[in-house]
């Protein structure tokens, strides 16, 4: 049973045996992941005093330019991970191929494969915004003691064995889920612990706010420009309230506290979407379903989706449960 003020490595113990695999790698894994976060909540708080901020003169993969903040986490949540031999493989935003990682005692006999974004929203660094941290862990489907495939990697997202997020805000807060339930944890910086601050964690079933870049509003679907102009009308109990930070993991937080929808579809200028399954997506969804919520692509749950690529993008709408239904709604009237 989960105690407010708990520990978070005092929460992992307690809650091991809910996990299907319980050998302690996964906790191992989570434990990792909190000490990494606690490195790089660090560097963020920091910036504007060293040189941290601003544009690393490099673009990854997307062909998006590489801020340095994305680059030094990058490098502490893989190197973290590594030393501490406890995952066969990492695929990351900011990498163009996944990376397999031998055990040090015997090749490959590690069973987890992590999937990460370092730092979501890292272009409003500089502004001193609200950045976070997306991860998902899977189990390996090719045999241990093999090489890792692109195939560990390319799971629907219901096949996945825990996800979180960590938010570096006026209070920095670790979120995550593997499959029972939401729960929210914030880093006491005086102690350098984490502390269960959010137990179970629910997305309201109604909420009053949507988020969407409405800056792109001509370039979106029909369906999304009605829900819009559904969510701006004065009738029942709307106009609703828009709330854009332009970093998902805060508007994300923010609208499964308060009630909410957040939107990033396709567009004609992004006809694929803009977020990437894997590393956005897929992650948030398990933590939306988890804590009452639903993330869809405008027709399909986000967790059916099998994926292609390792940086697939995909439209996504998430949030309270009647706001995205009723987006769906509308997508399937003005289907294109």
């Amino acid at each position: 049973m989960a105690k407010k003020n708990q520990t978070l490595g005092e929460f992992i113990i307690e809650n091991q045996s809910d996990f299907q695999y319980s050998s302690g790698e996964l906790s191992r894994l989570l434990n990792s992941i909190r000490l990494a976060a606690k490195v790089v909540n660090h560097e963020v708080n920091k910036a504007g005093l060293v040189d941290i901020t601003g544009a690393a003169g490099d673009t990854n993969i997307q062909g998006e330019d590489q801020q340095k903040l994305d680059v030094y986490a990058n490098d502490v949540f893989i190197q973290t991970m590594t030393d501490r031999n406890i995952v066969c493989g990492i695929a990351s935003e900011e990498e163009d191929d996944f990376i397999t990682i031998n055990s040090q005692d015997e090749l490959h006999q590690n069973k987890y494969v992590v999937l990460i974004d370092p730092l979501d929203g890292s272009s409003n660094i500089d502004v001193n915004v609200s950045v976070g941290t997306i991860f998902s862990i899977f189990r390996r489907i090719t045999p241990v003691g093999t090489p890792v495939a692109l195939k560990d990697f390319l799971q629907t997202g219901d096949k996945q064995v825990a996800a979180g997020y960590v938010v570096y805000g006026t209070s920095t807060m670790l979120v995550y889920t593997t499959g029972k339930g939401v729960n929210g944890f914030t880093l006491n910086p005086a102690l350098g612990s984490w502390y269960l601050s959010h137990p179970n964690m629910q997305f309201p079933v109604d909420g009053q706010i949507y988020s969407v870049n409405e800056g792109n509003y001509l370039d979106f679907p029909e369906g999304i420009k009605k829900y819009i102009k559904y969510c701006q009308s004065e009738e029942e109990d709307r106009p609703y309230t828009s709330r854009y930070i332009g970093s998902l993991v805060s508007d994300f937080h923010r609208n499964m506290i308060k009630g909410g929808i957040y939107m990033y579809p396709k567009s004609t200028k992004n006809p694929k979407g803009k977020l990437r399954l894997l590393y956005e997506c897929s992650p948030m969804a398990f933590i939306a379903e988890q804590a009452n919520g639903v993330a869809s692509d405008g027709y399909k749950r986000i967790m059916e989706i099998m994926p292609t690529e390792l940086h697939q993008r995909v439209p996504f709408i998430c949030g309270s449960k009647n706001m995205v239904e009723k987006a769906e709604e509308f997508m399937l009237k003005f289907k294109e």
